[in-house]
């Protein structure tokens, strides 16, 4: 199975972290309890910048779930369709040359879903194979991935394509003076990721060269760990579930799983030569390099995503996953792994090589 490349796509208003902190003393000028630890929280999320689907004066008038629903529909449709034409033509592929596609998400909800709306708009074929995925947060990128690989896998001849899109920014919510939304306020971005893979025999016929070769996948559920992070979803939409256990649970659980994968194909740690770890804010991504043995060169992509677009909940990985490509191969068979986690708890990990 081979992971032929990332497209994305990024809305067209850019905030810098001053903006943003600037907004949202605004917004919460009446709750003196809010604005006097709000500059520190936001500074100490490491984000510089992040891609908003609006303009950021606008986040002080946002609608009703509803409105903000429908406005995350139209916005997903643009950037799903721009992010897969760009992975497309990457490759050489077009629309027509689909045979299944993945979506996931957990920040906007359809029915008929994303997929579904972009077979029309994009001209797939009717007999295109849909998957939509809604829930799983921030691992969903890296499970997104396995699932996708694992269809290919099965059909060696075809082209997978997995759409992640997460406009966060459209689940702010301006009445929740939780510490946890807060941070959240400062921590998450908008923007869209579509990776295409390509089955072994499609990928010989194609003449396709360079890429990542999936050789395995682990999911792993963490029991009784189902509420340090999600959401809780109301008449007024999704208001975040963030514990500060989320750290510790990365520091202390996600290590053993890696060992195991690892050790199934006589490898260690030292020999994994790319890092491609979800980027969830600087106290998860600073627990997993802990418990990882990792320094900070090893997950330098991961930080600079979460400085230039903050935590795209499930889009993350996958931006980690085009800088390493766009970066080049460390070398031919070089092996790499792929993890994240998220709500459940849970993780999941993708072992690859360099093709």
């Amino acid at each position: 199975m081979r992971i032929a490349s990332v497209g994305r796509a990024l809305p067209e208003h850019v905030a810098s972290q001053q903006e943003v902190t600037a907004a949202l003393m605004q917004i919460w000028s009446s709750r003196k309890s809010v604005t006097d630890r709000l500059p520190k929280l936001l500074e100490n999320t490491r984000v510089e910048q992040r891609h908003l689907v609006m303009p950021i004066e606008k986040y002080g008038e946002i609608g009703t779930f509803g409105e903000c629903n429908d406005f995350w529909i139209e916005c997903a449709k643009d950037l799903g369709e721009k992010a897969i034409l760009e992975g497309l033509e990457k490759v050489g592929l077009g629309p027509q040359d689909i045979d299944a596609i993945f979506t996931v998400t957990v920040t906007g909800l359809a029915s008929p879903s994303l997929d579904a709306r972009l077979v029309n708009r994009m001209g797939l074929r009717d007999d295109v194979k849909r998957t939509p995925i809604f829930g799983l947060g921030c691992v969903a990128g890296v499970a997104g991935l396995s699932r996708a690989a694992d269809y290919v896998k099965a059909y060696p001849d075809q082209v997978a394509v997995l759409l992640s899109v997460e406009l966060c920014s459209l689940t702010f919510q301006p009445g929740d003076h939780s510490v946890a939304n807060l941070i959240s306020s400062g921590l998450f971005g908008d923007g869209a990721a579509a990776v295409v893979l390509v089955g072994e025999e499609r990928a010989r016929r194609m003449g396709l060269e360079g890429g990542l070769r999936v050789l395995d996948t682990r999911s792993i559920f963490y029991k009784d760990t189902e509420n340090i992070m999600g959401w809780r979803i109301s008449e007024g939409g999704f208001q975040i579930v963030l514990s500060p256990a989320v750290p510790e649970v990365a520091k202390e659980r996600l290590s053993p799983g890696v060992d195991a994968m690892l050790e199934k194909h006589g490898m260690q740690r030292d020999d994994v030569a790319s890092w491609i770890c979800h980027p969830g804010g600087p106290k998860v991504l600073s627990a997993m390099q802990e418990g990882l043995g990792l320094d900070d060169s090893k997950v330098q992509h991961s930080w600079d995503a979460l400085a230039q677009l903050g935590n795209l909940s499930s889009a993350s990985a996958l931006m980690v996953l085009r800088a390493h490509l766009d970066a080049g191969s460390p070398g031919q068979f070089k092996r790499g792994l792929a993890l994240a986690m998220g709500p459940g708890f849970c993780s999941e990990l993708l072992l690859f090589e360099w093709c």
